[in-house]
């Protein structure tokens, strides 16, 4: 991973769930340009973001999700 992209990703780890909710919404609408598909991971998004808020989910920091993450695709 590029130092850029590290640095774009510890900066966007420090954002709210709301604030990184919208900014994956404008990072997935800037891969292509089939709306409908933007609109599901859209709602996608926001009813999770809601369960989580709702307290329905098991939260983990998200460095630890990362990491496991990266150690499964490795």
């Amino acid at each position: 991973m590029s130092n850029q992209l590290e640095l774009l990703e510890r900066e966007a780890l420090k954002l709210s769930t709301g604030e990184r909710a919208a900014f994956a919404r404008v990072l997935l609408s800037s891969l292509d340009d089939d709306n409908e598909i933007d609109e599901v991971w859209a709602e996608e998004m926001e009813h999770r973001i809601a369960q989580v808020e709702a307290g329905g989910v098991e939260r983990i920091p998200v460095e630890i999700a990362i990491s496991e993450l990266r150690a499964t695709l490795q």
